[in-house]
């Protein structure tokens, strides 16, 4: 059986996810596989791609040939390295236990720090400004003309204000 390294397409319509499979040659892109190597997700910014070394090498070693988008992200996450200098499926495995152990301490430790951080109570929530009305949906309004708008309303408030006080004191 001839195996193949090759993304398979999950995610909704306009927002593709993948992961990286070991699949059949012969098997439709989105169908059966062997074993789940990794994942990538080219909507973030940089593209997020996360790959279990260990598993990757395996299949390597086995003689599974990589896609050509599968191997640029190899080479971009270091796994196809690993696996030119000859790297040993245990050596990357005993190396994922001792990463996985250090985030392990690392999250233990900021829960320790969050539980001893003193609670203070929250101040109490100023209300919201009222909203401005709302201008009507076919006219287009940019920033800089919200803000002069602004800038109109509280002027014409201040003179209403002026003129009130003028008519109190005379």
């Amino acid at each position: 059986m001839a195996v193949r390294l090759r993304l398979m397409r999950m995610g909704k319509k306009k927002q593709p996810k993948y992961r990286i499979v070991a699949a059949d040659k012969r098997s439709p892109r989105d169908g059966r596989f062997i074993e789940i190597v990794g994942t990538y997700d080219p909507t973030k910014n940089p593209s997020a791609i996360d790959v279990v070394d260990s598993k990757a090498v395996h299949w390597l070693k086995e003689g599974a040939q990589p896609s050509d988008r599968v191997k640029k992200i190899l080479e971009l996450s270091g796994t196809w390295d690993e696996f030119k200098k000859g790297t040993s499926v245990e050596d990357l495995k005993s190396k994922e236990a001792t990463e996985a152990a250090e985030a392990a301490k690392i999250a233990e430790a900021a829960e320790i720090e969050v539980v001893e951080a003193p609670k203070t109570k929250a101040a109490p929530k100023a209300k919201a400004a009222p909203k401005a009305k709302a201008a009507p949906k076919d006219a287009e309004v940019t920033k800089d003309a919200e803000v002069t708008k602004d800038a109109e309303v509280t002027k014409d408030a201040e003179v209403a204000k002026a003129s009130k006080k003028e008519e109190v004191s005379s």
